[in-house]
């Protein structure tokens, strides 16, 4: 039978650091920022010891000090992740057969075993003893299931959920433990009654279209029967985008300063998109106004370009949309690529 399994490295950037510094193993570790709990910034990544006490990823990092005061607070070094998330995929690689990378910590495998546990304990075996690091692996019949079932098996199991299970171990649970469904649409769907995903995958559609449209209505009914996607293509990985963004440590008050930051993180970003090789066919501003309210919107480009003057006035245009009355505590720009767009 052919299985789809979901590869997650545990406490990925956590576990990187203890790698370099062992004496962390064991204790509440938090990665963010400049590693400094005092400087605005969120967490990218806790241990699981950190994550005991509420910690969580995009949490302010003054936020986790005060849940966990005993934490050791990491810089992070994306170089280091990126060179070791490598060694990782390459090992998934050379188990031959179809790895599709989904970022750092994270790939599908396309297996065909009449074992699939057997097969997730090899690669977790063979991840450990060529990396040293842990990793949980979910097992389904889609993508989907798989990826929950890895949820199940956190930290450095195995669990598998297919569609002879799916409703024994999902029904109960509420909606947002489906991956799609957020604290947003979760509100939306409780005031319609809808608290459970059985109740989910029992409601009525034509209610469902008419509250959330007709596609995203169908959608979350669809996600709720645990349905998706059974094909893990070969490919390399490729960002979708390409994005930086800036916490600033004192507000922003003049709009010159808030414009001339927007094209310095612009700058930034045509950098990433030239080494990509890859031209942009859409920009975003990230707007985040104090104390903590975000706002993005975007505009698509009237060509694709890599031209770092072009992407700096797409950025300052969309800059422009937002209001000027408001200090402003974070700002981020994003280029996005066309899905089907390919390296040079």
């Amino acid at each position: 039978m052919r299985w789809v399994l979901h590869v997650d490295l545990d406490q990925f950037l956590a576990a990187v650091e203890m790698l370099r510094r062992p004496e962390l193993r064991g204790k509440p570790v938090i990665v963010g920022g400049r590693g400094d709990p005092t400087e605005r910034a969120v967490v990218a990544t806790a241990s699981y010891p950190a994550r005991a006490f509420g910690v969580r990823s995009g949490m302010p990092m003054h936020t986790a000090a005060k849940r966990c005061p005993d934490a050791i607070f990491l810089p992070t070094d994306p170089d280091t992740y990126n060179a070791v998330s490598e060694q990782v995929m390459d090992v998934l690689r050379s188990f031959d057969v179809p790895v599709e990378v989904l970022g750092w910590d994270e790939a599908f495998l396309g297996v065909t075993t009449d074992d699939p546990e057997a097969f997730a304990r090899r690669i977790q075996q063979r991840v450990r003893e060529e990396t040293e690091l842990d990793c949980t692996v979910g097992i389904g019949d889609n993508r989907l299931r798989a990826k929950i079932a890895t949820d199940f098996g956190k930290p450095a199991g195995i669990f598998r959920l297919t569609a002879e299970n799916w409703f024994a171990v999902m029904g109960e649970r509420p909606t947002d433990a489906l991956h799609g469904v957020g604290s947003k649409t979760k509100a939306k769907l409780a005031a319609l009654g809808i608290h459970t995903v059985d109740q989910l995958a029992a409601a009525d559609r034509d209610m469902l279209a008419a509250r959330f449209g007709p596609v995203m209505g169908p959608w979350y009914r669809h996600l709720a029967h645990g349905r998706g996607e059974t094909e893990v293509a070969a490919t390399p990985y490729m960002a979708r985008s390409r994005s930086r963004e800036t916490t600033f440590q004192q507000n922003l008050t003049e709009w010159a300063d808030v414009e001339a930051a927007t094209a310095e993180l612009a700058r930034r970003v045509s950098e990433d998109v030239a080494a990509e090789g890859r031209p942009a066919v859409r920009i975003a501003v990230k707007v985040r106004f104090a104390p903590f309210f975000t706002r993005t919107k975007s505009a698509k480009l009237p060509t694709p370009t890599s031209d770092p003057a072009e992407l700096e006035r797409a950025a300052l245009a969309v800059l422009r949309e937002f209001p000027r009355d408001r200090p402003i505590r974070l700002l981020g720009v994003r280029a996005e690529f066309a899905r089907d767009s390919h390296a040079g």
